[in-house]
């Protein structure tokens, strides 16, 4: 039977939320659309229903909690807690509590299917991978939706999941694969800001024509829990009606409230030592998830000055030994404010440092906070982003240093903030200033907690031909490393060259063949492919052929080990193939070499499995 609902799903590194749409109930552009009330766990044994999942994962200690305290209305068998009630125990036992997954299931530094999570965890304390962690979310959200909708089956609806727009393939695959194993049928993946924006036209109900003109250039700045996404979206005039354009998206940025949260913990901790109290790494851990609960008040609430906090203790005596302190708006202000959005120039750059030879396997946290700083490269990274669109090419004026953003879009629930967006936005209209550039100007009204899957249901109904879609395709262009053919050299590895196999803005569900080129592939012994990306190379077609490339105009990705079948052949042989290349529906790259006059298929798929298939 056909979906009676497009569902969204945004599965956010703090919080995860669903949506959806009656495609029977709506018309045109006015959609009838709803959150779902999403039941779970509040304390022991306690269910109540919030429009929000936290996205945290509790794993208690067997005896540490009654017969009946985690059962759900769909389950009596789980033996962990997912949602208010693992945020809220978890502060004060964090060895035990699973956090930020979303961030390590991008980390291709770790095998994000091994348990490694709770990273700090001592070895009495089980632990999930990253994509089990995903996994638990996501089914979670099922059964919300199931018990609340039995007579419309989650299978059997049309379900979008929000991922960054920086995520690579590797990292998108893995969301994929975490949907299936949660029971998911065929959904799509859909960029955050590129959702939020789908949620800012969905909520101006017909309107947004009118905030927006042929020529715009729209700055998305999203600011999660994890990471901080950077998109421009170009509003283009075609046969009289306005279409809206993903022209950019900024590099993967592991930089957003986990960060805040720290920075204010250790902020905290440092006015405790001067008082004389010393908290250990296991206080400081506990400290911060605190922190977080007393950022978001101070951040929803202009009204209140300060936020009480407690500090467990680690002996038996939990009530009493514990630290009291408060957290401050103004040291709010003056850490987070001062220390993620300072006042830079449009010519600053994100700073680096030297890195200790040795260090804790964590995290790949961006090494310089300042969020302003990273806008600002991404904006001069993008100069010629719009120059060959029609109507963009006089948009900036010739000295420019930066792309000009004319209007701004604010998602994230640290953007929550009017003190924090009004800084974001007085700065960048500073460096327009700078510039004899008019300024950007807000688009408002988003519910910056929801947006992103309100707009994920949206996008799901307008891909039904009933509103208005955003174009753009891949937000990057993909290369395969082509190793040449040369005498060997002491010292000396064989130079590369790049192959463009998807250009920037390849639409997904698109195959590409590479025009009349042949090349050797390597099979029956093991080899490796290397990728690269770029969001800045925007001329190269298929089967383009680099042979230099500026740092930062590559980025290598993942590479892929494999052994190849032999199909009979001897093992090493150098086969002659054309290559095929192909963008699946969920953003994933998967590369095929068809051996010229040869019926075999080789295939390797950009994921993290570390394979190749046939």
């Amino acid at each position: 039977m056909s979906a009676r609902y497009t569902i969204g799903i945004d599965l956010g590194t703090t919080h995860c939320a669903l949506s959806y749409v009656d495609i029977e109930a709506s018309d045109g552009e006015k959609a009838v659309q709803q959150v779902l009330a999403i039941p779970q766990l509040s304390g022991p044994g306690t269910v109540d229903e919030r429009p929000l999942l936290p996205s945290f994962l509790y794993l208690p200690h067997a005896d540490e909690l009654a017969d009946g305290d985690l059962h759900l209305p769909w389950s009596r068998s789980q033996d962990f807690a997912v949602g208010e009630f693992a945020r809220s125990r978890g502060a004060a036992t964090p060895i035990r509590l699973v956090s930020s997954a979303k961030s390590w299931l991008c980390h291709a530094g770790v095998d994000r299917r091994a348990a490694i999570l709770p990273a700090e965890a001592s070895a009495d304390v089980p632990r999930i991978s990253p994509l089990t962690a995903s996994i638990r979310y996501l089914s979670h959200l099922r059964d919300a939706w199931n018990l609340a909708h039995p007579e419309a089956p989650f299978a059997e609806q049309d379900v979008t999941v929000t991922i960054p727009a920086s995520f690579d393939p590797a990292a998108r695959e893995l969301t994929a694969e975490a949907a299936q194993a949660a029971g998911y049928g065929p959904m799509t993946l859909l960029e955050e800001p590129q959702a939020a924006l789908y949620s800012w036209i969905q909520k101006s109900g017909g309107q947004w024509r009118k905030e927006v003109r042929k020529g715009d250039l729209i700055l998305v700045v999203d600011v999660g829990g994890g990471t901080t996404d950077l998109s421009l979206i170009a509003v283009l005039e075609q046969e009289g009606n306005l279409e809206l354009h993903r022209v950019a998206v900024g590099e993967h940025i592991l930089l957003g409230g986990d960060n805040m949260d720290l920075a204010l913990a250790y902020g905290v901790a440092r006015k405790l030592a001067a008082q004389g109290s010393q908290l250990d790494p296991w206080q400081t851990r506990a400290l911060a998830h605190a922190c977080r609960g007393a950022k978001e008040t101070l951040l929803s609430d202009a009204t209140v000055v300060s936020v009480p906090i407690v500090v467990p203790s680690r002996g038996s005596r939990l009530i009493g030994g514990s630290i009291r302190t408060e957290l401050t708006r103004d040291e709010l202000t003056a850490s987070l404010v001062n220390g993620f959005f300072p006042q830079v120039a449009a010519t600053d750059r994100p700073q680096t440092r030297a890195r200790g030879a040795l260090t804790q396997l964590g995290l790949p946290y961006a090494q310089d906070a300042a969020i302003t700083r990273h806008l600002a490269a991404f904006l001069g990274r993008q100069l010629d982003a719009t120059a060959e669109l029609e109507g963009f090419a006089d948009a900036s004026a010739a000295n420019a240093s930066f792309l000009h953003p004319t209007a701004v879009l604010f998602n994230g629930g640290v953007l929550k903030s009017e003190l924090i967006a009004g800084r974001v936005l007085d700065i960048l209209n500073g460096w327009l200033a700078s510039e004899g550039a008019a300024p950007a100007r807000l688009l408002g009204g988003a519910d910056l907690d929801l947006a992103v899957a309100r707009g994920a249901a949206y996008y799901g109904y307008v891909r039904r031909g009933r509103g208005v879609r955003i174009r753009g395709g891949t937000a990057r262009a993909y290369y395969v490393a082509v190793e040449s053919a040369m005498p060997a050299i002491p010292g000396m590895e064989p130079p590369v060259q790049a192959l463009c196999l998807a250009p920037f803005g390849m639409e997904e569900g698109t195959d590409a063949a590479l025009p009349e080129q042949e090349f050797g592939l390597v099979v029956g012994e093991p080899v490796r492919f290397r990728f690269f990306g770029s969001s800045v190379r925007r001329q190269d077609q298929v089967g383009s052929t680099l042979d230099f490339w500026a740092p930062d105009e590559l980025q290598e990705l993942e590479e892929i080990e494999a052994t190849l079948p032999a199909e009979g052949r001897v093992p090493g042989e150098v086969v002659r193939v054309k290559l095929h290349a192909r963008i699946t529906e969920t953003g994933t790259l998967e590369l095929e070499a068809l051996p010229v006059g040869g019926h075999e298929r080789w295939k390797v798929q950009f994921d993290v499995r570390g394979e190749g298939g046939v």
